[in-house]
């Protein structure tokens, strides 16, 4: 049996839609904090377990009975502590496999992001040590959250983000899902580490322009003080931690930081990646 954690976050549920191409329900298992967020899941046949990463008996009765693990890292600054709960129940109940969604980029000691990202690297560090079989899937940064960092009113407004012209390879998120479903149900991919990013880099400039292709107008890219678009997100009532994470990843992305290019997850979908412009056409313009 696969268990799958964060099973009703994002990642987790477009996992579970690909997982279920390929397997019977009652072959997966769903990780989930509470009953709320397992009623979808349990329409779907899903084992659920009920629990979080700071309870251990939670942690020893989710692990019964599975074989593997896709541990989906969380997004808490405690992360490194829950995910080496998760690995050391895992290896209490003889668990096989985990495989572990962490971050393709170059350095992250070295980050603007490097208290948000090493913990990435920790995490697999830990299941290495742990001596259970692994495979790291190091994800780069979502097609989906292009509109978090330029907002929804773009087309109307422009693109006005500190990130000079850093790239990233953005992949939509469905692929990643695909990709893990591929790994969490076929052999040969243990011990290995993939590094799964778009075929294409794309800097906001780059951004701005398919936006202009696709609605018609034309979208300008602005690249923004830093000081002064952090001022402007406080005046507009950002909370701190939106503030920290969105300067925080537009100073990683000026500096290059994800600008890395594999083909690892051409080959293990067995098709090109979603084109970006494909998830901003949808998105934007509908």
């Amino acid at each position: 049996m696969i268990l799958i954690t964060g099973a009703a976050g994002n990642l987790g549920s477009a996992v579970i839609n690909s997982l279920l191409k390929k397997v019977p329900a009652n072959q997966l298992a769903a990780f989930v904090r509470s009953e709320q967020k397992a009623e979808q899941l349990k329409k779907l046949g899903l084992n659920i377990r009920i629990g979080d990463y700071n309870d251990i008996a939670s942690l020893d009765n989710a692990m019964k009975g599975i074989e593997k693990v896709l541990l989906i890292s969380g997004m808490s600054m405690e992360r490194l502590k829950e995910h080496t709960n998760v690995v050391d129940a895992a290896k209490r109940a003889g668990v096989k496999q985990i495989a572990y969604t962490g971050v393709t980029m170059k350095d992250a000691a070295v980050s603007p992001l490097k208290a948000l990202m090493v913990s990435h690297f920790q995490t697999e560090d830990y299941i290495k040590a742990s001596g259970i079989s692994y495979t790291f899937l190091r994800n780069t940064l979502y097609a989906e959250v292009i509109p978090f960092y330029i907002g929804d009113q773009a087309l109307n407004t422009g693109i006005h983000y500190p990130a000079g012209a850093g790239r990233v390879p953005y992949v939509y998120r469905p692929d990643l899902a695909d990709a893990a479903a591929v790994v969490m149900t076929n052999k040969g991919h243990e011990n290995k580490t993939y590094q799964l990013t778009g075929d294409q880099l794309y800097s906001f400039t780059d951004v701005a322009g398919i936006l202009s292709e696709v609605s018609g107008k034309h979208i300008g890219y602005t690249d923004v003080d830093p000081v002064a678009f952090e001022k402007h997100m406080k005046e507009l009532g950002v909370p701190e931690i939106g503030i920290m994470i969105s300067t925080g990843f537009a100073a990683a992305i000026r500096q290059g930081d994800f600008e890395l290019l594999t083909n690892d997850l051409e080959k293990l979908l067995g098709r090109k990646p979603t084109p970006v412009k494909q998830y901003l056409k949808a998105h934007y313009v509908g």
